[in-house]
């Protein structure tokens, strides 16, 4: 049997996709990958996390991002989009793409099935290329569980957070607890 050739796309090539395309796509090491849409829960968590950054976040220097913002990892070419993002001061913006920032401080990313391998692996892989990012930031939806990466010099220290526990993002100035992103992720709540 023989393989079939596989096309190698350049960046622009991804660019120009992204510009007509109704669906969100992901760029790494020539290929075009689409991605897939999320479920309601997985929607209310990214919302739910959003206004509660968002309102920590008021008036000081960092601001956080929905999944529209693109996010370039110059180190190994993934372009993608996280559920999330915060950054603290100015863009910076991709020299190939303005629409692509590359200085994130912290990356937010709520688990699907079908993501939550790559998630955990080979884009939190990627996103710890970084120079800026300080914070990685994994959501499950299927129950209240959050992981984080935290940079700490060289190395990344990795933890579990559970139901009665808050997450100190120092690199941002500001704390999550694992409980209210969930209560006000569901529905009806007050």
């Amino acid at each position: 049997m023989t393989a079939v050739p596989r096309h190698h796309h350049s960046f622009r090539d991804y660019l120009d996709v992204e510009e007509v395309s109704t669906v969100k796509h992901e760029y790494l090491a020539g290929e075009i990958y689409a991605m897939a849409g999320g479920t309601p829960e997985h929607a209310a968590l990214s919302a739910a996390l959003i206004v509660l950054i968002g309102e920590r976040l008021r008036r000081g220097p960092c601001r956080i991002y929905t999944s529209d913002l693109r996010v370039r990892v110059t180190a190994t070419g993934l372009a993608t989009y996280p559920d999330a993002a915060v950054i603290c001061g100015p863009l910076t913006r991709d020299p190939e793409s303005p629409s692509h920032v590359t200085n994130p401080t912290v990356v937010f990313e709520v688990l699907s099935s079908g993501t939550e391998a790559y998630d955990l692996g080979e884009k939190r892989e990627h996103y710890q290329q970084i120079d800026s990012l300080q914070l990685y930031v994994v959501i499950a939806q299927d129950r209240p569980a959050i992981e984080t990466w935290r940079r700490d010099g060289e190395t990344w220290i990795h933890a579990v957070w559970t139901s009665g526990q808050t997450i100190a993002l120092d690199a941002i100035g500001c704390d999550l607890a694992v409980d209210e992103l969930y209560r006000e992720a569901s529905p009806g709540s007050p």
